[in-house]
């Protein structure tokens, strides 16, 4: 049997070890992804400071050197492949393409420069290739982060971090320069409910704490329970894990330290201030109604920020040709069993990750989700009757002359840009020969 896995993040290689182990052998799996790199969200979407969940890569690794899996990188789905040819290739095919653009706020003047979405700015601290050429301006010396999940707490720690705090990480050359010219002095990380509901882990909530040249305050009416946010402390070791963490800040700010993270709970963005740019923020003040749903007060602060960026969670976009739930974000699917509009399971189509589930879970919930799908996807294979493949992906690859890159590849690529790194000055140079390494690395000849 030949599967095909399009996403090569933990929920498509998670697939691709499912499938090695519940096929007992009799399975070919190649995992496509749009970049030439593997990894996802673990090599793009995870705060450079945090090595020890990159190291999850090692393990994703294992994954790929499985001498039943492929990895074919530069292959876009819609662009280089259409769903069609991808059914024609294989037995069946499992979408992993994750959630890969930032929720909107709706609100007035969020499209003003200076608004920006977190994940823009997570790939260009992580070096993701999409984000090669974006310049941000960190000449605001008060930002605001909107949302108090683990991505917002990311965000927040590495624009109160200094280049040389970083210097010892994988955060690319043009990323520490632009750090070491900014002159935020003070973030602001907005939750628009309490801190019972707040998203973040206590793990990165006390990284946060940890920063050597900020301090964090959080203020003391903040921390204020309702019946329904005490029930779930009380309930929650996780909740009241944060709490305990957010209520050692609470005391007044001892203004001997360069760099200041407030943390807001019950502040809902209302409209971002400026004619030709970021010049203030509006809050509006809310609570939890009896019926548990937020309510705004009518009580309003503006904060004098000059840069904005939006962290309200991810959403998956439609996949060319595949169906897709425009109110969800998600393809339908039961179990990982895509449905067609009459509901019923299209043949030989399945989903993992994300874009099965919305942005939900840690990086290793996709392991027992991608299990579920795989189990459901050989359980389909082992009741009905498959139309064999009808050629090789290979043989469209050549057809199209499409610049493909193997995991030897990128194997090469990944030393060749070690070394460059190691031997070249900062700045333009390095991503230049980067690209050139790629260019050497993939076509030899």
């Amino acid at each position: 049997m030949r599967v095909a896995v399009i996403g090569s993040g933990p929920a498509g290689l998670y697939a691709a070890e499912a499938l090695v182990k519940q096929a007992d052998g009799n399975v070919r799996v190649d995992v496509l992804d749009r970049l030439p790199t593997p990894y996802g969200l673990v090599r793009y979407g995870v705060a450079p400071d945090h090595p020890s969940i990159k190291s999850i890569a090692r393990y994703l690794q294992k994954v790929l050197e499985h001498p039943a899996v492929r990895f074919f990188g530069g292959v876009e789905l819609g662009r280089d492949v259409t769903r069609e040819e991808l059914l024609d290739c294989y037995d069946a095919v499992v979408y992993a393409t994750g959630a890969m653009v930032d929720r909107r706020m709706g609100i007035p003047g969020e499209d003003l420069p200076g608004s920006i979405a977190a994940t823009d700015f997570v790939n260009w601290y992580c070096g993701h290739p999409d984000a090669a050429d974006h310049v941000f301006d960190l000449s605001a010396e008060e930002v605001a982060v909107i949302g108090v999940g683990n991505v917002a707490v990311d965000v927040a720690r590495i624009l109160a971090r200094t280049p040389e705090e970083l210097r010892h990480t994988d955060v690319p050359e043009h990323v520490l320069e632009a750090l070491g010219r900014s002159r935020v002095r003070r973030v602001h990380m907005i939750g628009r409910r309490g801190p019972a509901q707040a998203k973040f882990t206590t793990k990165e909530l006390r990284e946060l704490g940890a920063l050597p040249g900020s301090e964090i305050h959080v203020l003391p009416g903040d921390m204020e329970l309702d019946p329904a946010s005490a029930a779930l402390a009380e309930s929650d070791r996780h909740v009241r894990g944060n709490i305990k963490v957010l209520r050692e800040w609470t005391g007044p700010p001892a203004g001997d330290r360069p760099r200041r993270i407030d943390v807001r709970f019950w502040r809902a963005p209302a409209e971002i201030l400026g004619s030709t740019r970021v010049e203030g923020l509006r809050l509006e003040v809310t609570r939890l109604g009896e019926d548990g749903r937020l309510v705004r007060t009518g009580e309003s602060e503006t904060l004098p920020v000059g840069l904005v960026l939006r962290s309200v969670g991810y959403q998956s976009v439609p996949l060319a040709g595949v169906p897709f739930d425009e109110r969800a974000h998600v393809v339908p699917n039961a179990g990982g069993r895509v449905l067609g509009p009459d509901g019923a399971p299209v043949p030989r189509e399945y989903v993992a990750g994300w874009i099965k589930r919305g942005p939900t879970g840690v990086v290793g919930t996709n392991k027992s989700d991608a299990a579920e799908t795989v189990r459901h996807l050989l359980e389909d294979h082992a009741a009905g009757t498959w139309p064999e493949p009808d050629r090789k992906i290979e043989e469209l690859f050549e057809a199209r002359c499409l610049p493909v890159v193997t995991y030897a590849d990128w194997l090469n690529l990944d030393a060749a840009e070690i070394a460059l790194a190691r031997s070249l000055d900062r700045g333009e140079r390095v991503k230049l020969a980067r690209w050139e390494a790629m260019r050497r690395a993939c076509h030899p000849s």
